[in-house]
C-alpha cells in the first residue's frame, strides 16, 4: 500500500500540492488515476457538481484533447489505458497547458 500525491502545475511555474490519497493497488491506469482525483475533489467540495461520472468524463475528454499533461515523476503519460506503477509515495502532476496569445 502506498500514497499518491496529486500536484497541479502550470507552464508558468505555478505549483500547488493537491490531495494525497492512500492506494492499495500497485498499478493503476491513467483513467483510474483521473477518476480518483475527480472523486476526491467532489468529496472535498472543490468541484461544484456532485456527479462524479459526469465530471470524470469531462476531465478524461480534456486529457484526450491535450488540455493538460499527466506526469508521474519524469514520465509523461499519454494513453488513458496506460498503467502506472505506484511506489510508496508516488507524485502525479497535472500540468495545465496555457495557450499562446493569439494562438
Amino acid at each position: 500500500m502506498g500514497y499518491v500525491t496529486f500536484v497541479d502545475e502550470t507552464t508558468t511555474g505555478e505549483r500547488e500540492t493537491g490531495p494525497r490519497l492512500e492506494v492499495a493497488q500497485e498499478r493503476l491506469t491513467v483513467r483510474e488515476l483521473i477518476g480518483r482525483r475527480v472523486r476526491e475533489e467532489i468529496a472535498a467540495g472543490r468541484r461544484r457538481r456532485k456527479d462524479p461520472e459526469g465530471q470524470t468524463e469531462l476531465v478524461l475528454k480534456a486529457f484526450a484533447a491535450n488540455g493538460f499533461l499527466l506526469l508521474v515523476g519524469e514520465r509523461q503519460l499519454t494513453e488513458l489505458d496506460e498503467e502506472v506503477d505506484l511506489t510508496a509515495d508516488t507524485e502525479v502532476t497535472f500540468l495545465k497547458l496555457i495557450p499562446l496569445v493569439g494562438g
